[in-house]
Order: structure tokens, then C-alpha cells, then sequence
């Protein structure tokens, strides 16, 4: 899922926003490993022992796989975020972190890694203090990370969102479900064929249909 949608979208915003986080930013994202393979791109597009465009393959390969991500909402290749809350009613008692991502495999305990809990003191300038990994847990349930004794008083209380948590969202098994990647190689042909967003049409322009959502719209998880 983007950066901005995860800022900007329909649920968050300074008076919208439901869950405990204020922010949420990108911190890390796999471009480099193939999802679909330049066999699968090339038996799609027909290009046999064509290898003259496979740099230019490999690129839309790349796009592919992150707006099938960015659509669904979902890890096919793990990807690591910061989520910042604020200081209110944090000291002394349990309190819960929401997490922006929805788990997979909970199960497993495996759709989500928290890489580290920590916040900003009260020293001037501010020493950001990371939670021992004893005093909290990941609630796959709720989606959200229980710290069991809350944090100590010196959370730093001018700051705007002084305690962050660092997680990573791991591969989506849904990744490799045929219709999935079947959806991303029809995505990956339309981008190889119209090298632009819009066709001309004989009502003016138009965007080029995809016909990708019908294949994905089942495993998009609802917005509630």
C-alpha cells in the first residue's frame, strides 16, 4: 500500500483517522527480485528467443508487481514501514499500537514482523529509546501491537508522534495464486502495448481498460 493513501486515505487524516497511529511512512521495498519471470512475460507477449527488449521487460516487470501490491494492499515481496503515534495516555498502563497493514497467515503469526518499538525522551535534544522485546507483543487479531506495561514517563510529550514502531509486512501467500499472477501479466501487457495512459477513441481519449480489477477484486480486502 502507498505512503500517501495510507496518510491521505478515506480513513485518516487529522479528524478521520480511527486507529491510534498519526502517520505512517514507507521505509523499504524490494526492487531488485522478479515476481513474474521473463519466461512468464515472454510466452505472454509472444516474443520467442526475442531477447532485444528484456531490460525493458524487466522495468515493466518491476511496475507490475507494485501496482498489483499497491492495489491490493498487500506484500508480494516483504516491505517495511514506520508507524509514529502520539503520547496520550501512554504511561503506566497497557496500551495497544494499531498497525495500518492487514496480517496474513495469522495462523502462523507470520504476516507481520515487528522489527523494533521505541520512543523519543524528554532529554533536549531528544535520545530515542528503543522497548525491550520482553514488553510487548503482536496481537494478530487485532492487528496491533500490545505493550503489556505501558511506557515509562519520560515518553517525551512535546513531540507531535514520539513513539514509533518499525514492522514489516512478509510475502503474501495470495501472491502466487494463478489468478493473481495472471492478472499481473494482462497488467503487463497492456503496459507493453500502450505506451501511454491514454488510446484515442472516437469520443476523444480515454484511459486504456485494463481489465485487471475483475481478476483482483476478490482478494482486495474491504475497507469497513
Amino acid at each position: 500500500m502507498p505512503t500517501d493513501y495510507l496518510i491521505n486515505g478515506p480513513f485518516l487524516g487529522s479528524s478521520r483517522n480511527p486507529y491510534s497511529y498519526e502517520k505512517v511512512e514507507q521505509t523499504s521495498r524490494d526492487i531488485l527480485t522478479s515476481w513474474l519471470s521473463l519466461d512468464e512475460i515472454t510466452q505472454q507477449l509472444n516474443l520467442f528467443q526475442d531477447e532485444s527488449q528484456d531490460q525493458y521487460l524487466i522495468g515493466l516487470e518491476l511496475a507490475t508487481r507494485m501496482a498489483i501490491e499497491d492495489y491490493l494492499g498487500m506484500a508480494i515481496f516483504p516491505v517495511t514501514y514506520k508507524a509514529y503515534y502520539g503520547a496520550t495516555n501512554t504511561t503506566g498502563t497497557q496500551m495497544a499500537l494499531d498497525l495500518p497493514e492487514v496480517s496474513q497467515d495469522f495462523r502462523n503469526n507470520k504476516g507481520v514482523t515487528i522489527k523494533s518499538v521505541g520512543y523519543w525522551n524528554g532529554d533536549v535534544p531528544p535520545i530515542f529509546v528503543e522497548i525491550n522485546k520482553t514488553e510487548y507483543f503482536y496481537d494478530p487479531t487485532g492487528n496491533k501491537v500490545i505493550i503489556q506495561s505501558g511506557l515509562p514517563s519520560e515518553v517525551n510529550t512535546i513531540m507531535t508522534s514520539p513513539i514509533v514502531c518499525e514492522f514489516t509486512t512478509n510475502a503474501n501467500p495470495l501472491a502466487q495464486y494463478p489468478v493473481i499472477k495472471q492478472a499481473g501479466l494482462l497488467l503487463l501487457t497492456h503496459l507493453y502495448n500502450n505506451r501511454s495512459n491514454t488510446v484515442a477513441g472516437n469520443i476523444g481519449l480515454k484511459e486504456i481498460p485494463f481489465g485487471v480489477a475483475q481478476l483482483l477484486r476478490p482478494y482486495k480486502p474491504l475497507v469497513m
